[in-house]
Parts: structure tokens; C-alpha cells; sequence
């Protein structure tokens, strides 16, 4: 095994959000810095077969169902014909910039690619598996852990390629199947769903809980469900998927509730699991410093350290399992490591599903404040009153705002409605500062704009909401 100096002040192990953000940022701050990636592309899961993908399926499929549904309405006259290849490549065409662009970032920052896969070998050394098997060790002050997560498989559900498949086998299916089962009623079954739904695929979704959306308000997820049934996806609620079987004409599942009772068999053409993802630790070396992730594979940390030199961010550790929640991690590692003050407030980490509508969140839920004993008032105004969605029929959906009784401090907002994944940001900058719903409330916004329906809401909590 090779030995190259000189040494690193941090190498980051994992080139997605968290990883080449870190990485971005410690060039920056001027240190020394490498970053390992074992795909022959930076990004991570997010840029490559997550996040950025998806986003390019859903925004063509939406145009598709529009000019399909919506133009003759607004007096344009078409007959679109989907073309999926094209569709497929302009989603690759969209990565691939995106992917070269993190690579100019790198020289820009002067950060150092170490390409293969990379474990720790004890404190203060990386050892690197390239392409072509030879190992390589690097030595570094410190070490930040960012491999990411992978998709959680499902017992007695075996993958088949093309059959049985993951999120990333559903971002580049060669044909939209006639009948598409997804297991899991969260944020990637939910938008992967709904990309085959408006290509054509009949969608039915399989979920273990109650309500979709795991962790959403309960009053937008029965909203949220209750449109994305209108749309035509079907669900199942309170039942799991106990196995499957594959052949040439499609896929059998064995379903029962999940609180016990008769087991049937649902068929399908393609079925997507879509359980949730797993962190990425297995195999990182972690053991070697005396570190260890818990029976579920996250590791623990204190101010993302877990032992003298060796850090953890992004999926592998505690919280969201978001991009920008792990971006926020790595620079804030970064920070610490360069001696500055790195934070991040993970009661500020918005969530969005990016659906038709989307929604979006961020903070307490009205069941988190009621578990909490905390006395709230609410402030909820529907799309169906704002100007701007009503001109675009869009008016499905709705804002809510949370706030202190005692002190109007804003707890949580949630929105259920279009384009609710931009107007988030300004609740995530008001709870930042700590601010109340009346100081939203009296903040001037233009008009006609979605955004207003968020003023509204804030309006709401003291009951003086104004537009029509």
C-alpha cells in the first residue's frame, strides 16, 4: 500500500450535499482539503439518483398532464404525444451539468477528488480504493464522515430490475408500466408516484401508518391524501406488504393489515419500495477510531464530533434525512473545525414534497404542541381565496400558522398548496428570529401573489384576515 504526503488538514469521506459541501467550504476557509466519491460522478445520491432527477421527472410530467388536461381550458389547443427517451435524456442532459458544476467548484476551491471508496484506518489516516483495486493511504487531521443513506430494503421483498424496484430504478424505467404498486406513503413514494401517474400508470399506494406522510400535520396530510386521491392514485392505508413474487407478466404481493387479519394478493407491473433509506455505515471503518453507529446505523455525535479528529454529518447521523440538512451539517463541521462557531438549528429544517400541489413545513405540528401541553393559536387561509391561484386555477391547498398563545412567537407553518416548497423560506427566515405572527402579519407583500396567502395566515392567528 502506497503512503502520500503531505497530509490533509480534513478529508471528507462521500461526495454528496453534505460531502462537497464541507468539502467547498474548507477550501474557502483555506484548508487543505480532499474529498473521497466512489461514483464516477460527484453529487451523491441527491444530484444523481435522488433529489435532482426526480425534480426533472416531475416538472416534465406536469407539464405533460397540463397540456393533456389544463390548455384547452386557457384556449391552447395541443395533442401531446410523451416521448420518454427525450425525457429521459433531458433529465440526464439537467445531472450532468449539475454534476460537472460541483466538479468546477472543486478547482475553483481548490479541493482535491480522491476517486474510489474510502474507510478510515485509525485516527488521522483514510485509506482510498480506487477503480482499479489499489489502495492508497492518506494522512489528515481530521476526518468528516458523509456516505450518505441508501434505500431500506423490505423483508421478504427481493428486488428484481424492472420489476421490483428502488428510487432509482424508478427514475429510468423504459416504458410507463400500466400498473405501478408503491409501498411507502413518504416523500419518495409519494412524488415517484406521481410522476407515473401522470405519464399513464395506474398507482396504488401500500402504507404500514394511518395517514401518509409520516411526521406531516395531521390536518394537511388528510388534505394532502384527499388531493392526491381526486388525481387518481389509490391507497391503502394501515396495511403492509408481507412478499413478493416476480415473473414475465408482472408482480404478485401477499398484503394484509397491518394489525392482523386475512392476507390477498394485489398484482402489479412494477412495484416501488419506498420505505425510507438507511445510513450508509457499514464498511466506513468507524470501529477503528472507536466509534460505532446504533442498531439502526446512525452515529452519534457531539457537535458532529465522535472522536478526536473524526466528524459525522448529513444521513449517517441524527435528524432529517434532507440535502440541505446535511449541507448545513458540513459547513457547519467545517466551521468548527477551522475554529469558527458552525450551528445548525435543527428545529428549523423545513421539509417539502414536491407533488402537485407540494407541500412544505417547518417546526411544531398542531399534535407535537398539544403532546407539549403548549397553548397555541392558529391562522389558516385557503388557496381558493388568494388572487393569484385563483387566476391560475391553482386554489387547492391551504396556509397554516402556529404561534404562542402568551407570545405570538410563530411554532410551525405549514402549506399545502402551489408552489409551497418557495414560500417556505420566509417562514424558516421569520422563525429564525424569533419573530411573531403579527410581524408577518404587517409586513407589506406584493400583489397578486401566492405569498400573500401566507401573510393571510399569519393575519389569521389574531382573526383579522382581509383578502377574497
Amino acid at each position: 500500500m502506497a503512503d502520500q504526503t503531505p497530509a490533509y488538514d480534513v478529508i471528507i469521506i462521500g461526495g454528496g450535499p453534505g460531502g462537497y459541501n464541507a468539502a467547498i467550504r474548507a477550501g474557502q476557509l483555506g484548508l487543505k482539503v480532499a474529498c473521497v466519491e466512489m461514483r464516477e460522478t460527484l453529487g451523491g445520491t441527491c444530484l444523481n439518483v435522488g433529489c435532482m432527477p426526480s425534480k426533472a421527472l416531475l416538472h416534465a410530467s406536469e407539464l405533460f398532464e397540463a397540456a393533456s388536461k389544463d390548455f384547452a381550458g386557457l384556449g391552447i389547443e395541443v395533442a401531446p404525444k410523451l416521448n420518454l427517451g427525450q425525457m429521459m435524456a433531458q433529465k440526464q442532459d439537467s445531472v450532468t451539468a449539475l454534476t460537472k458544476g460541483i466538479e468546477f467548484l472543486f478547482k475553483k476551491n481548490k479541493v482535491d477528488w480522491l476517486k474510489g471508496r474510502g474507510r478510515l484506518d485509525g485516527p488521522g489516516r483514510v485509506v482510498v480504493e480506487g477503480p482499479d483495486g489499489a489502495a492508497t493511504s492518506y494522512t489528515t487531521k481530521n476526518v468528516i464522515i458523509a456516505t450518505g443513506s441508501e434505500p431500506t430494503p423490505l423483508p421478504g421483498v427481493e428486488f428484481v430490475e424492472g420489476k421490483v424496484i428502488d428510487s432509482t430504478g424508478a427514475l429510468s424505467l423504459p416504458a410507463v408500466p400500466k400498473s405501478m404498486v408503491v409501498i411507502g406513503a413518504g416523500v419518495i413514494g409519494l412524488e415517484l408516484g406521481s410522476v407515473w401517474r401522470r405519464l399513464g400508470a395506474e398507482v396504488t399506494v401500500i402504507e404500514y401508518l394511518d395517514a401518509i406522510g409520516a411526521g406531516m400535520d395531521a390536518e394537511v396530510a388528510t388534505a394532502f391524501q384527499r388531493g392526491l386521491t381526486k388525481q387518481g392514485m389509490k391507497f391503502r392505508m394501515g396495511q403492509k406488504v408481507t412478499s413478493a413474487r416476480a415473473d414475465a407478466n408482472g408482480v404478485a404481493l401477499t398484503v394484509e393489515p397491518a394489525k392482523g387479519g386475512d392476507a390477498e394478493t394485489l398484482t402489479a407491473d412494477v412495484v416501488l419500495v419506498a420505505i425510507g433509506r438507511r445510513p450508509y455505515t457499514l464498511g466506513v471503518g468507524l470501529e477503528t477510531v472507536g466509534a460505532a453507529p446504533d442498531a439502526r446505523g446512525f452515529v452519534a455525535h457531539d457537535h458532529f464530533k465522535v472522536a478526536e479528529g473524526v466528524w459525522v454529518i448529513g444521513d449517517v447521523t441524527h435528524g432529517p434525512m434532507l440535502a440541505h440538512k446535511a449541507e448545513e451539517d458540513g459547513v457547519a463541521a467545517v466551521e468548527l473545525i477551522a475554529g469558527k462557531a458552525g450551528h445548525v438549528d435543527y428545529d428549523l429544517v423545513p421539509s417539502v414534497i414536491y407533488t402537485t400541489p407540494e407541500v412544505a413545513w417547518v417546526g411544531k405540528t398542531e399534535e407535537q404542541l398539544k403532546a407539549a401541553g403548549v397553548a397555541y393559536s392558529k391562522g389558516k387561509f385557503p388557496f381558493t381565496a388568494n388572487s393569484r391561484s385563483k387566476i391560475n386555477h391553482e386554489g387547492e391547498g391551504f396556509v397554516k400558522v402556529l404561534a404562542d398563545k402568551a407570545t405570538d412567537r410563530v411554532l410551525g407553518v405549514h402549506i399545502y398548496g402551489p408552489q409551497a416548497g418557495e414560500l417556505i423560506g420566509e417562514a424558516c427566515v421569520l422563525m429564525a428570529f424569533g419573530g411573531a405572527s403579527e410581524d408577518l402579519a404587517r409586513i407589506c407583500h406584493p400583489h397578486p401573489t401566492r405569498s400573500e396567502a401566507v401573510r393571510q395566515a399569519a393575519m389569521g392567528v389574531e382573526g383579522w384576515t382581509m383578502q377574497a
